[in-house]
């Protein structure tokens, strides 16, 4: 039973500041170790619970923060950037189940450092004319190859969002967003001691996990944080302009929809 875990920072219990997921100052190096022990407690509970593999794929701005020496060494970890799907690379049909520890709510959504992919290019993101944050681009990714969302772990407002797209995962709360920078959080040995009750129990009861899809052709919408975002985006060919600042993509599958996202994510650091 293989396991894949997209690991993201702002979700994880004592992260609440931009600058503790921004390599270069010691926050970001204690925030990295919290990262990659909730991690840890994910592999440490997946193979309690009968995984046969994982394999971790550090999903968060430069995709290197997890300390690999640090990890779980009966885990592989994918690390770096660029790769192909990005917070999803490495995910195929033969995984049992997708991980999402240290996720966030969606751009414009309340929640801790809430935002999607990329806080300065989107204002959000729409798949089939619904709103969706990472945890549901990504899961409709893996739903796609027919991969359930089985855990998630992050803030309440995480935790509220994903319900609505993954019901039957287990879900990991181990802050309460106060605002978007702070939060009242449990411990960290307990929210550590929790994920991996979290990722047993998901794979307990593993039958009953439905992927969730979204049935393709669809469109795609980005909405940019500025009208300059959306110029930069819309020389791509198959852009098509719907208002000052909101891009459309026609898109055949949820992979093509991360494809466009991940271009116009790139794109945007010309702005910046």
């Amino acid at each position: 039973m293989k396991v894949y875990i997209s690991a993201d920072i702002e979700g994880v219990a004592g992260v609440v500041s931009p600058q503790q997921g921004q390599p270069g100052n010691g926050e970001y190096e204690r925030a990295r170790r919290l990262m990659t022990e909730e991690v840890n407690a994910a592999i440490a509970g997946a193979f309690e619970g009968g995984a046969t593999e994982v394999l971790v794929n550090d999903s968060h701005g430069p995709m290197s923060n997890i300390i690999p020496e640090l990890l779980d060494p009966r885990a592989d970890l994918i690390l770096g950037k660029p790769k192909p799907f990005n917070m999803a690379a490495g995910l195929t049909r033969d995984f049992a189940a997708v991980f999402l520890v240290g996720h966030h709510a969606a751009a414009s959504n309340f929640g801790v450092l809430a935002h999607t992919t990329n806080s300065f290019a989107f204002r959000e993101v729409r798949l089939a004319g619904r709103a969706l944050g990472e945890p549901g681009i990504y899961g409709a990714y893996a739903g796609q190859l027919g991969v359930p969302v089985a855990l998630v772990t992050g803030d309440d407002r995480l935790v509220e969002e994903a319900r609505d797209l993954f019901p039957q995962a287990e879900a990991v709360c181990v802050k309460t967003a106060l605002s978007n920078r702070a939060a009242r959080q449990i411990a960290v040995e307990k929210a550590r001691a929790a994920i991996a009750a979290g990722a047993r129990q998901a794979l307990a009861n593993l039958r009953a996990m439905r992927p969730f899809t979204i049935p393709g052709p669809f469109v795609a919408e980005f909405v940019m944080n500025s009208p300059a975002l959306a110029d930069q985006g819309a020389v791509l060919p198959p852009a098509r302009r719907q208002d000052a600042t909101t891009l459309a993509f026609a898109c055949a599958d949820a992979a093509e929809a991360v494809g466009w996202m991940t271009a116009l994510s790139a794109m945007s650091a010309v702005l910046r």
